[in-house]
């Protein structure tokens, strides 16, 4: 053991002085794909909008005022809050947590019953789980909204079977924005916990049921405590790219789901767009993420010395 420990405190010796090397690739990844466009999107917030589309090299605060205030259609009223774009983000925040709620309900069992298969047919379970998103997202839900539209085959089907007289309108609802995000973020959910339970030691439940606990006592006291890592991570793997979704919502939703993402898209298409509005809703949907994960982990950091 001692032995083994000198190799590797030799190693990491060894590599030592090529350290700020070995990570410059990803240091440069991220900066030019992530830190990047960040910034030139906060700097296009702070800019003036062109009449014709782009924007105008002019500090102003216009778009935050935008997203914030109601000044009439001239800009001469008396300033009043906003609430549309308020309503929209209000909206997004509960589809996204209903998303992540309903992900979580299906992809935690399903997670626990591949976990618990046998070695050689895990990945048969985990291959039937992914298959279906080797397909573009885009031709996802465009099939999705085959299937439920009100002369579908869903409808056929009820039809047939006589469960109901009419079709049932779900095309433009909450309810078809939320089966689009579900099934298009469910494994993200499904393959962290698969993770997490994949490496839970059954032993523990064991001893639990030996001292006479129930079943949901274990699940509740033994099992989700030591998987919790990975349903945090699902959760957050699902919620934050539903929270910014636009696919399902303008394809499955209509108008009347509009959500964040749909409205920023909105803001950047064709000539009429805003792109200092657009900006500045997608720099306060950033700051709402990074202000809650920052919290989370700052609650849930480990204790010094742990």
């Amino acid at each position: 053991m001692a032995a083994g420990i000198g190799t590797a405190q030799g190693t990491s010796r060894t590599f030592q002085p090529m350290r700020l090397w070995l990570i410059a690739p990803s240091w440069l990844i991220i900066g030019f794909f992530l830190l990047i466009p960040v910034l030139v999107m906060l700097l296009f917030s702070f800019l003036t909008k062109e009449f014709r589309g782009g924007v105008i090299w002019e500090f102003s605060l216009a778009a935050y005022d935008q997203f914030l205030f109601d000044r009439g259609l001239f800009g001469d009223d008396p300033a009043t809050l906003e609430w549309t774009y308020i309503r929209i983000f209000v909206r997004s925040i509960v589809q996204a947590a209903v998303a992540t709620l309903l992900c979580l309900l299906i992809g935690f069992p399903t997670a626990f019953f591949i976990a618990t298969r046998s070695p050689d047919s895990r990945s048969v379970w985990l291959f039937l789980v992914t298959v279906p998103y080797w397909v573009n997202l885009l031709i996802r839900t465009m099939s999705m909204k085959f299937l439920i539209r009100d002369n579908g085959p869903v409808n056929e089907l009820l039809l047939a079977l006589g469960v109901i007289d009419t079709p049932i309108a779900m095309i433009n609802t909450d309810f078809a924005v939320q089966l689009g995000l579900f099934y298009s973020y469910l494994p993200f959910m499904v393959l962290p916990i698969y993770a997490a339970v994949e490496r839970y030691d059954f032993s523990l439940s064991e001893a639990a049921a030996d001292l006479y606990a129930d079943r949901w006592t274990i699940l509740f006291r033994v099992l989700l405590p030591v998987v919790r890592p990975g349903i945090i991570a699902g959760c957050i793997l699902v919620f934050v790219p539903s929270l910014g979704a636009f696919l399902a919502p303008d394809l499955l939703g209509g108008a009347k789901n509009f959500m964040i993402g749909s409205l920023i898209e909105e803001q950047f298409k064709g000539n009429a767009g805003n792109w200092p509005f657009g900006a500045a809703c997608a720099m306060i949907l950033l700051t709402m993420v990074l202000g809650a994960l920052i919290i989370y982990a700052r609650q849930h950091r480990p204790a010094a010395g742990n």
